[in-house]
């Protein structure tokens, strides 16, 4: 039963180091992708698809900050957001909990529902 225990444990700190890695910039998002598509482990997963989210908001912000004084206004303010949201994301990574990022976090989860 001791076996049991340490390789469930052993499994949940694995998923934890690449959720935790899948916050950490494009590039860890990336290194998580890989690291977690051998042995597909699903609090690695939920948190690979929430970091996903996060850089493809982050990418939309940065196309609506092209546009001039409207998209600077709402590049400023969302930037703010998202960064918020990340924090949030990496908070929730660290203390082994499987929610959300505020605002869009359920719908980084129904969109990326494939990976």
């Amino acid at each position: 039963m001791n076996t049991i225990e340490n390789k469930t444990t052993t499994t949940q700190q694995e998923g934890k180091n690449i959720a935790i890695i899948a916050y950490i910039t494009i590039i860890g998002l990336i290194v998580a992708f890989v690291m977690n598509n051998d042995k597909k482990n699903s609090y690695a997963s939920y948190h690979i698809r929430q970091s996903l989210g996060l850089a493809v908001l982050g990418l939309a912000l940065g196309v609506i900050g092209m546009i001039p004084i409207i998209g600077w206004i709402i590049n400023f303010f969302g930037l703010f957001v998202l960064i918020y949201m990340w924090v949030i994301g990496l908070i929730n990574a660290i203390n082994n909990h499987e929610k959300p990022v505020p605002f869009l976090g359920t719908k980084f989860i129904e969109w990326f529902k494939n990976i």
